[in-house]
């Protein structure tokens, strides 16, 4: 007994098989009972055991479903987009601009404020000040910028952007503000001994060693965006959708075999997401 557990290798699975059965429980069985039902059959009353495709062939095969596939790409890339821009933008200020410790601190816990309090509040908050009688149209209206109001500021793709980027900004921000404050400050004081600008310091310098953090963000903007359905829902006035919220029909409609096939198209098209990003940069060198 003692030589077994004098076997390094043996006792590290030991002590990682707990874990591993809890993972298995509660994220495989649940994945792998997904995949079960997305081959089965369903009525307008019933769903049964089978093993067929129909699900996969209407979902792959009808217009709407691809349109509403590209609508969720959209929605990822911009926010991804403008996620990247605006965080990177507050991490550099906060790791590079700040130079005392307390205030990154500071400033850094005032980024966090919007998130004690729930995500359906924070977004419904945007609804009365993009209305048509809301604060915006009203202040462009009163500085005569514009004469009548602006129709689509709200319930528009607009409206469901702009509540993405404000939900998930600051999962762009934390990693990157992570990774930058890695950074060897002289490497940037030998690039500027050595005559380099401030954009080429940005582009060879701090851009390359903030990949981690870069990748890290988008897969937790992008994954998060193309699984959240209430923020479209909401914000465009239920005249656009996502593939979370073809899902979330589906399951009102008691179909859940075609939901779950809905479910694991999205999960092979995240992971592929994923995939790609990770070929770019070796993210174990951030965790």
């Amino acid at each position: 007994m003692a030589a077994l557990f004098r076997n390094r290798h043996l006792t590290g699975w030991l002590l990682a098989s707990p874990l591993a059965a809890v993972l298995a429980f509660f994220l495989v069985l649940p994945i792998l009972m997904i995949v079960v039902v997305s081959f089965w059959g369903a009525t307008e009353f019933s769903i049964y055991p089978a093993f067929e495709f129909d699900n996969y062939h209407f979902l792959l095969t009808s217009p709407v479903t691809l349109q509403v596939f590209l609508n969720t790409f959209k929605y990822a890339l911009v926010t991804w987009a403008l996620t990247l821009g605006i965080g990177f933008a507050v991490a550099y200020f906060l790791a590079f601009h700040v130079r005392s410790q307390t205030w990154q601190i500071a400033l850094f816990l005032l980024c966090t404020i919007p998130f004690w309090t729930s995500n359906i509040i924070r977004m419904i908050s945007w609804i009365p000040f993009l209305g048509r009688n809301g604060l915006a149209n009203s202040t462009l209206i009163s500085w005569g910028v514009i004469d009548e109001p602006l129709e689509w500021l709200l319930f528009s793709d607009f409206s469901v952007i702009l509540a993405f980027v404000h939900l998930y900004t600051l999962f762009m921000v934390v990693p990157i503000f992570n990774t930058m404050m890695r950074i060897d400050r002289s490497l940037i004081e030998a690039a500027n001994d050595a005559g380099a600008s401030g954009f080429q310091i940005l582009t060879n310098v701090i851009i390359p060693l903030c990949k981690p953090g870069i990748m890290i963000g988008s897969i937790f903007v992008v994954t998060l965006v193309m699984g959240d359905f209430i923020t479209v829902r909401f914000m465009s006035g239920s005249q656009s959708a996502n593939v979370g919220r073809l899902i979330s029909n589906d399951i009102a409609l008691l179909q859940y075999p075609s939901a779950a096939a809905t479910a694991v198209i999205l999960l092979v098209t995240v992971l592929m997401v994923i995939g790609t990003l990770l070929r770019f940069v070796d993210i174990r060198k951030e965790l």
